[in-house]
């Protein structure tokens, strides 16, 4: 349902950006990212945080090689994927900067995250100490639970590999691990 939703949203929203008479390129780029707030949300907090992930305050070159993913096919989503398709290589880097540029939403947490597991550590080099990403790699600190975990499980089972190293790391890696990892991250 929530799929359907979001596709038929896209659908109009791709043939209103194409209809729009040229404007400000600001305004422009606001416009066409405004329709990414039907599934990623207008303050930053997704519609359903389980199967869509945060992009407010997300590190723009992780944001940028998603967009350029879903675009070549290398990365597959059946909602992304055309949106994505319909973009010039400029609206992309603008769209990336434009969310970037955001504040990452606030959250209603619990007070203390769990102990960090030992499994966690390997994920540092990249994601950085506090799991806020940086040149290559995102955000991890405070997605969600279920889209991480859902994240980690399709690199491990090589259903995504938009990514030359997380197939590996998730794949060494026990399912209980991984688990863990998620939950200590969804806490942050």
């Amino acid at each position: 349902m929530h799929t359907r939703f979001c596709t038929a949203i896209f659908g109009m929203g791709i043939g209103l950006v194409v209809a729009l008479p040229p404007a400000h390129a600001a305004d422009e780029i606001e416009a066409k990212a405004q329709l990414c707030a039907a599934c990623h949300g207008d303050k930053g907090a997704p519609a359903d945080p389980k199967t869509m992930p945060v992009i407010w305050g997300q590190q723009q070159s992780y944001l940028m090689k998603q967009l350029r993913d879903f675009r070549s096919g290398e990365r597959s989503s059946a909602i992304m994927s055309p949106i994505a398709k319909g973009l010039a290589e400029g609206d992309l880097r603008k769209i990336a900067a434009y969310f970037a540029a955001k504040t990452w939403p606030a959250r209603q947490g619990s007070a203390r995250p769990p102990s960090p597991p030992k499994s966690v550590a390997q994920c540092r080099a990249c994601h950085q100490p506090n799991f806020e990403g940086g040149m290559p790699a995102p955000r991890l600190a405070g997605l969600s639970y279920e889209y991480l975990a859902a994240a980690m499980r399709a690199f491990a089972a090589g259903e995504r590999t938009n990514n030359l190293d997380m197939p590996k790391f998730m794949q060494a890696l026990t399912e209980r691990e991984r688990d863990a990892i998620a939950r200590y991250l969804a806490a942050l």
